[in-house]
């Protein structure tokens, strides 16, 4: 969690809040915390520290916001699922030489859950709370709730039908179920009933037939939304007649559209573009990626442009340095580590010998979208000869300054964040599977997307890469995570598995099929899923 629009050196109050609501034994979940990099808690076991379980407790530490204004609080796992139920920053008028370090503990009152900022986010946690704001719920793309209870059965709440398909993934902000559509609408629901509060059209979608080639008719919204709390706008990326497509920011209680430009830059063919990955959030810039349309026709160029979210000011972009392809086009989208650094996948380009044109790779971008590092596999060659990229699955963000890739070829690399490696530098590899998607994180475990069904890694000392279970081929769409349990929307079934083992708890038939590449949100023990027909609720009891 990184906490902002703090006073800059200024001593404050961290209260943490915490309760075990799972287990019922001690040294079940144990995990570290961190305030501004001190550690400040070592091998936290709530409930020995509770007495019991379902027993609240907080721990008090005393703090100084950093130069930009900010607190980082980081929870890293070291047995089970790290937790924290609240968090709230007091003060702010104290002495400004505040140690770290100093704990208190408070007992006797049930923790209340306090959201962070939707602008920010750490790879080792999921959000706090019950809003769920951008692509699986924070910047790092870790798709995980802790506090979500896992599912004895799985119900239906409502199903609401809508005018095009959904492809990309619902949003939730304060009740509202946030919904694009391929027909350029967005909707906001009603998070319990599925009432429709607004309907916002903003343009005409594309017909497949003028466009080069693609499997999406019509084509309009389908990268996923984003949420700015700053701004209390959702911004979408529409396409529309006229191969065109348009950054709109609407207004989340009104659904009133406050910001329309352009999201092409001059370097680019629109028509050849397709705008599938999710868009992402950094302090006032909206970031959208760009890949081609099904099939690879025509001149696109992979491509991030940054636009500000109050609609004026000049737009930033980085383009793949490749004469063709090299498509940023997974569905997760960029990951953003709590810097502000910008992680991409990227797709085959032209070159299958002599220099690396910087296509088959994970890409550092800055926040001004400046190229920093990368990272290529050895045989990027020919793996861009075969269609055998990395850029079928987003990067994951790991703790300890690490990165997780994998892609169409069945390989999965472990990288370092700080220094992505160049060709074949990475820190490990090994044969995972073939992904597709965006994958989800629990601290250092991550669920895969796998098209033979999703496979759980978990990442170990010395930078082992190690396998766990793996679930039914069936069992393939992108995973999130809620408490123990993972979720994947798959055909027209919605499964719940065991995180640890893989045995499915639940599963329910939804209203219509999930896209490809669909995702779940979750929202506290609602999950909502959005499919070929419209969207579909259910009820985790």
């Amino acid at each position: 969690y990184s906490i902002p629009n703090l006073t800059p050196n200024v001593s404050y109050t961290v209260r943490l809040d915490f309760a075990e609501i799972y287990w019922t034994q001690t040294g079940q979940r144990i995990f570290n915390v961190k305030l501004n990099g001190q550690q400040v808690l070592s091998n936290f076991d709530i409930l020995a520290a509770a007495g019991g379980a379902n027993k609240a407790i907080a721990k008090q530490f005393t703090t100084t916001a950093d130069a930009n204004g900010k607190i980082a609080i980081q929870l890293i796992t070291v047995k089970d699922n790290a937790l924290v139920s609240g968090i709230e920053i007091l003060g702010g008028n104290a002495d400004q030489n505040g140690t770290q370090g100093n704990s208190t503990e408070v007992g006797g009152n049930t923790p209340t859950p306090t959201p962070s900022s939707g602008g920010t986010g750490n790879p080792s946690v999921g959000s706090a709370g019950t809003d769920w704001t951008m692509y699986h719920n924070d910047p790092a793309r870790t798709g995980y709730l802790p506090n979500t209870p896992d599912p004895q059965q799985l119900t239906s709440a409502w199903q609401q039908p809508l005018d095009g398909k959904v492809y990309a993934e619902p949003l939730v902000v304060g009740g509202h179920v946030i919904v694009a559509t391929e027909n350029d609408s967005i909707y906001s629901l009603d998070a319990n009933t599925g009432q429709l509060q607004w309907h916002t059209s903003v343009g005409t979608p594309e017909p497949q037939s003028q466009l080069p080639c693609g499997d999406i008719n019509p084509l309009g919204i389908t990268g996923t939304p984003v949420y700015d709390p700053a701004t209390k706008l959702v911004f979408a990326v529409a396409e529309v007649q006229g191969a065109t497509h348009t950054l709109f920011g609407l207004d989340v209680q009104t659904g009133a559209i406050k910001v329309q430009e352009s999201a092409d830059v001059p370097a680019m063919d629109p028509k050849a573009h397709q705008q599938r990955a999710a868009l992402a959030l950094w302090k006032n810039m909206v970031y959208v990626a760009y890949g081609g349309l099904a099939g690879d026709c025509s001149d696109y160029i992979g491509t991030v442009v940054g636009l500000p979210t109050n609609g004026q000011g000049p737009a930033l972009s980085y383009r793949v340095p490749t004469a063709r392809e090299g498509g940023i086009w997974g569905t997760s989208g960029p990951s953003i580590d709590a810097n502000g650094n910008i992680f991409v996948s990227v797709g085959n380009g032209a070159a299958s010998s002599g220099t690396w044109d910087h296509s088959d790779s994970v890409l550092r971008l800055s926040p001004t979208l400046q190229l920093e590092d990368g990272f290529s596999p050895e045989d990027w060659g020919a793996q861009n000869g075969g269609d055998q990229d990395l850029g079928s699955m987003g990067p994951v963000l790991l703790p300890n300054n690490q990165v997780f890739i994998d892609g169409k070829a069945g390989t999965g690399y472990l990288l370092n964040a700080n220094n992505l490696g160049g060709v074949g530098g990475e820190l490990q590899k090994q044969s995972t599977c073939n992904a597709f998607g965006g994958a989800a994180t629990v601290g250092s475990t991550i669920f895969v997307p796998c098209s033979n069904g999703i496979l759980q890694l978990t990442i170990g000392a010395g930078n082992t890469i190690n396998s766990g279970w793996k679930a039914p081929g069936g069992i393939n769409n992108s995973p999130v995570v809620g408490g123990h349990t993972v979720y994947s929307a798959t055909g027209g079934i919605l499964y719940a598995l065991n995180s640890q083992t893989g045995a499915v708890r639940a599963q329910i038939n939804l209203s219509g099929s999930a896209e490809r590449f669909a995702t779940p949100t979750l929202s506290g023990n609602l999950i909502f899923v959005g499919t070929s027909s419209g969207i579909s609720a259910v009820t985790i009891s």
